[in-house]
């Protein structure tokens, strides 16, 4: 029954939102769903703990409780429109429709209606007429600084009638009709008011947001607005033309060549930094950007959102698109308006004709106008940025060579020593590619060549996108003139074949040994994509010395336990996910994972990835593995003796060998 219940909310909850004309009243249903239980035309209100900040609730922010990132607590109270009556659940009753003047006293704009009567404005909102009226509360009032305030009600009060007339629209305009983007004149000079509807139902008119709509009146209808508004008649350009605070931004506007578009219709939201900002940046990193048209451009339209946002329409951190081409994370923090995390907005919603200035105390770089030593330096890969610099490579980091910096993160420095030695230069050298490269336009099998004149692979995986053993981990940073891909490992370019990788390491001797007895080494030299389990001698040692020589005696046993352990394609530790397959040579699969950054084969760690060949990679395998291996084939055979145990595809065979603890 319960669960019925449940079932009926949602779907109410659904229909009732897919039938709401606009944003606004998608929310306001939303938020009379929540409140019916206490009653007819009650709304579910939130409230920001600590303010006077209330919102009809949605959703996302009833089940999180938080708007801005600060706890909210519910309240009940009566939808626009209703009123309570005494010893009767809920808001029955409409509000009684009176004159705007009196409907003022109903919704609790009481300095509103005060100023009303002060400017000889009651006569016109009593008498005839379809007016609306963005009426500022009573806190609005009282937020104005004592001089606006004492300036409006002086002057024989033309100047505080002449702001109220510019609260108010010669015709009725409920919620459904403040479109987005909406000008309407007012009644004072046509001024015109701006409307903007936002998706998530906050509206604002001039950025000063409807805290109470659509209460009705004989003569019009009254909707209270949260800030008293100011005619607005000066587009963008000129408001940053005439502000001190914006000298440096004005003198990047006009070399940039931004001027136009400042100037022209449009809805844009500007970050404008102020000279404190542009201070703040090393006078070199400054002279640079402001020398490079390209770099400055991009600079400035990361600054500018595309669309219109007032500070009120921001409720929680949301993605918004630039001019620059990429996006900036505007979110809020209780009343802190929020870039990227951080609150860098001095001053909100300077208003102009054809969009809004938010002042910020700090320049807003993109990546694009970087150098590769500032997409180093600004990201998570700080131990790559020191050696690449200790190892005299700066110049190609701070120039305007078209190059592609590999950098691996810290992890993978992680237990290696970091004493600049001649080879780690060469390393470092070859981290960096000849040209510059999207990671979106690489393809399998393509060579990249670095500095140090290595020719590096590319190998395309389901989830993974990696050159040689080197897997991005990040999006790529694309700076002025070079790029950077962040990846995983440290590159460890191809030495050989996998015969030479194991011949030139002492741990697999044994295994070179047998490799030679199973006559494989002709097929580890030849060109191909395999990918070599290896045991290592410690593997080997692990073996009884009985069973061990039984094995090295079997020549076609020992070739198949050798197949076994290879795969027939090319995989790096970074595509190995939680649940991989590979056909080794001779069987039927490995089974691969990870686990805490460690990679397994069968359920069998691997104590080293990654050591690259040119016709493949070897993974080793400690001392567990053939012994592993061995009671996996054994678990498939009834017999307990010698056998030879029947491949399900091709006919190979595995031998098992008494005493070999299966």
């Amino acid at each position: 029954m319960k669960r019925l219940t449940l079932f009926a909310l949602a779907i109410t909850l659904i229909a009732t939102v897919f039938a709401a004309k606009t944003p606004y009243q998608a929310v306001l249903q939303h938020s009379r769903i929540r409140g019916r239980t206490h009653g007819p035309n009650v709304c579910a209100m939130q409230k920001i703990q600590g303010t006077d900040k209330k919102y009809f609730t949605n959703c996302k922010q009833w089940y999180h409780r938080k708007i801005c990132g600060k706890p909210t607590v519910v309240s009940y109270e009566c939808c626009p429109g209703y009123e309570k009556v005494i010893g009767e659940k809920g808001c029955p009753a409409a509000l009684p429709l009176v004159n705007i003047y009196k409907t003022l006293g109903v919704v609790g704009a009481t300095t509103t209606k005060m100023y009303s009567e002060r400017a000889k404005l009651q006569e016109e909102i009593e008498g005839p007429g379809s007016f609306t009226f963005f009426a500022p509360s009573n806190e609005a009032w009282a937020a104005l600084p004592t001089e606006i305030l004492d300036a409006l009600v002086s002057n024989v009060n033309i100047e505080l009638l002449n702001a109220l007339h510019y609260h108010m629209i010669n015709k009725r305009l409920t919620s459904d009709d403040l479109k987005h983007g909406a000008l309407f004149p007012s009644m004072y000079q046509d001024f015109d008011v701006h409307i903007h509807h936002y998706s998530n139902g906050i509206v604002t008119v001039n950025c000063a947001r409807l805290v109470k709509t659509d209460q009705h009146a004989t003569n019009g209808i009254v909707h209270v607005v949260d800030r008293v508004i100011t005619a607005i008649t000066n587009n963008v350009n000129s408001l940053i033309d005439t502000d001190d605070d914006l000298d440096t931004l004005r003198t990047a506007v006009a070399a940039a060549g931004l001027t136009n578009l400042l100037e022209n219709e449009g809805f844009y939201t500007i970050f404008a930094p102020t000279n404190e900002a542009f201070e703040k940046i090393p006078p070199e990193t400054l002279t640079r950007i402001l020398g490079d048209p390209v770099a400055l451009k991009d600079l400035l339209n990361y600054h500018i959102l595309k669309n219109l946002h007032c500070s009120e329409s921001i409720v929680a951190g949301t993605p918004l698109e630039t001019l620059q081409g990429t996006v900036l994370e505007v979110g809020c923090d209780g009343e802190e308006m929020t870039i990227n995390g951080k609150a860098i907005v001095t001053q909100r919603d300077k208003l102009g004709t054809n969009g809004v200035i938010h002042y910020v105390n700090e320049l807003l770089i993109p990546d694009s106008a970087k150098t590769l030593l500032e997409l180093v330096e600004g990201s998570v890969v700080t131990t790559a940025s020191k050696l690449f610099k200790d190892a005299g490579l700066t110049d190609h980091l701070i120039g305007s060579e078209a190059v592609t910096l590999l950098a691996p993160l810290n992890d993978a420095f992680k237990d290696k020593s970091l004493a600049m030695t001649p080879d780690l230069k060469k390393l470092l050298r070859n981290h960096i590619l000849k040209e510059k490269f999207s990671s979106k336009s690489l393809y399998h099998g393509q060579e990249l060549e670095t500095l140090g004149g290595l020719k590096l692979r590319v190998f395309v995986f389901r989830n993974s996108l990696c050159i040689e053993n080197a897997c991005i981990a990040a999006h790529d940073k694309n700076g002025r003139y070079a790029n950077m891909f962040i990846v995983d490992q440290i590159l460890a370019p191809p030495m050989g074949t996998v015969m030479d990788v194991l011949k030139a390491d002492d741990r697999f001797s044994t295994l070179v040994g047998a490799i030679q007895r199973a006559g494989l080494t002709e097929l580890l030299n030849k060109k191909g994509t395999y990918t070599f389990f290896a045991p290592t001698n410690a593997a080997f040692s692990a073996m009884p010395p009985a069973d061990l020589n039984k094995l090295m005696s079997n020549v076609s046993c020992l070739a198949n336990l050798l197949r076994y352990h290879i795969g027939e394609e090319f995989l790096v530790s970074g595509a190995v996910t939680s649940h991989t397959r590979m056909k080794p040579l001779t069987g039927d699969k490995l089974e691969l994972g990870t686990r805490n950054s460690t990679v397994y084969v069968n359920r069998v760690p691997v104590v080293e990835t990654d050591l690259m060949a040119t016709n493949g990679v070897v993974h080793a395998v400690d001392e567990t593995y053939v012994h592993s291996t061995l009671s996996q084939l054994a678990a498939q055979t009834k017999h307990s003796s010698s056998i030879l145990l029947p491949e399900q595809d091709a006919g190979s065979l595995f031998c098992v060998t008494e005493g070999s603890g299966v």
